[in-house]
């Protein structure tokens, strides 16, 4: 008698995947080479931080620059570096590498994967991802290592550099600074503060926009911005422009935040604390130390997160642009939904309202957990929870201090944060089933 192997789907294939992936990351933290204090990691604690690295979050519960040897933290750069760009992006490049032929089936995940609507140029889109994406860590790296020169041997200088650049262009927000420090050591510095917020933004706008915008340098007779990428710009740049005035007035009389700085330095840190929230987890200013009006703000941030096919979390920026465009639509009284001269479809309203309303259900669920397993405020457990499914790593101080039902709940929300609601959902829900009847029309009264 044959047992027939069921075959996976690619949302099935990519949970596995990535599962797969913190695992072998659990293991390798959990061995005594990778702690500084030459014992085994606690299973609960090695788990969490694979889990964070892969999900490209940043929310810790051992400080990465004083706890883990230096073979622990080029572990934890590998696990961002294969989180951040997707571990079937890292398979296709090495089966490029060994001149292996990309199948059918591996361009279904890739699609999956990156977030595509068509199989189309998928392997291109790949080949660009990879280079530019490697290009562009490898540049941040170098001026990162000259800055840090003047601070610190040279060695150590390029190790920082190329850590923190894989970091920080994959929206990770580790650092090695130790003492949970983050980069508030650099608030009112210009050099760290636009190698980041240029790494962090470049890596959330997403590869497809990356991809139209090289278009627009290498060829620009032929060159058209794309609907996704206009309206993936324009909403950043928006977030980006309105944070940093909210958090610069809210935080102006501050005295533990942005009151003691020059205007430079409170520019500079309402602005890298507005960049920040688009799930990179990196922080100028005490987090923990701003109002609760600033706080609330940037979990609004988080909620938003970074775009589509991109290192980062969220629902998207395209999401929150769909949802407040149908808004206003309605209000206008019109029937359609219409972006830059172009009429979306119906189904990408209730695909962006599904993602949503997923999106608050997991993190009211798991804040209402949390508050009755933490002894914490509700606010900093919001904060936390925002922080974990955005993959943004921001905190205000909780995440070390979690139980072990905390950090459990915790994993599992950057886990789905990572991997997306619908993706998880496909890949646990059952199969689609084709619609063979439509029902009668029914009205009910609304508002």
């Amino acid at each position: 008698m044959k047992f027939r192997t069921p075959r996976l789907s690619p949302p099935q294939i990519l949970v596995l995947g990535f599962a797969a992936i913190i695992m072998l990351g659990t293991l390798l933290l959990m061995l005594p080479i990778s702690n500084t204090n030459g014992k085994s990691l606690e299973f609960i604690n090695a788990l969490f931080t694979s889990t964070s690295a892969t999900c490209v979050t940043g929310l810790v519960v051992r400080d990465t620059g004083l706890d883990f040897t230096r073979f622990g933290q080029v572990v934890i750069m590998l696990l961002i570096q294969v989180g951040g760009l997707g571990f079937m992006t890292m398979a296709t490049l090495f089966a490029m590498v060994f001149k292996r032929k990309i199948s059918l089936k591996d361009r279904l995940l890739l699609q999956e994967a990156m977030n595509q609507n068509t199989m189309e140029g998928i392997v291109r889109l790949i080949r660009k991802v990879l280079t530019y994406s490697l290009l562009i860590e490898l540049c941040a790296a170098l001026v990162y290592s000259v800055r840090w020169a003047f601070d610190m041997p040279i060695g150590r200088a390029i190790y920082f550099g190329i850590f923190h650049a894989v970091s920080m262009f994959n929206n990770a927000g580790f650092d090695l600074f130790g003492e949970y420090r983050s980069l508030t050591q650099f608030v009112d510095d210009p050099v760290v503060n636009l190698v980041t917020m240029f790494l962090i933004v470049s890596g959330g706008i997403g590869f497809v926009v990356i991809s139209d915008l090289t278009g627009f340098r290498t060829n620009r007779k032929k060159w058209k911005l794309s609907l996704h990428s206009k309206v993936v710009l324009s909403m950043t740049a928006a977030l980006i422009v309105i944070g940093t005035l909210v958090i610069f007035v809210f935080e102006f009389t501050n005295t533990k935040t942005l009151a003691p700085l020059g205007w430079g330095g409170k520019i500079w840190g309402a602005l890298f604390q507005s960049v920040t929230p688009r799930t990179a987890g990196a922080n100028t200013l005490d987090i923990g130390a701003l109002r609760q009006a600033t706080q609330f703000f940037i979990i609004i941030l988080m909620f938003i997160g970074a775009s589509p096919g991109s290192t980062g979390g969220g629902i998207k920026t395209t999401t929150f642009t769909i949802l407040v465009g149908a808004v206003l639509a309605m209000i206008r009284g019109r029937g359609e939904l219409v972006l830059f001269r172009y009429r979306l479809a119906q189904e990408r309203i209730h695909k962006a309202i599904t993602v949503t309303m997923f999106a608050l259900f997991l993190i009211i669920t798991v804040t209402m957990i949390l508050s009755a397993t933490e002894d914490a405020s509700f606010m900093s457990i919001l904060f936390e929870t925002t922080s974990a499914f955005g993959t943004v790593g921001l905190s205000m101080g909780l995440t070390a201090k979690l139980s072990v039902i905390g950090k459990v709940l915790i994993s599992l929300t950057m886990f789905a944060g990572r991997l997306g609601l619908l993706t998880l959902a496909y890949a646990l829900g059952p199969k689609k089933e084709k619609e063979l009847y439509r029902h009668p029309e029914g009205k009910m009264i609304i508002g």
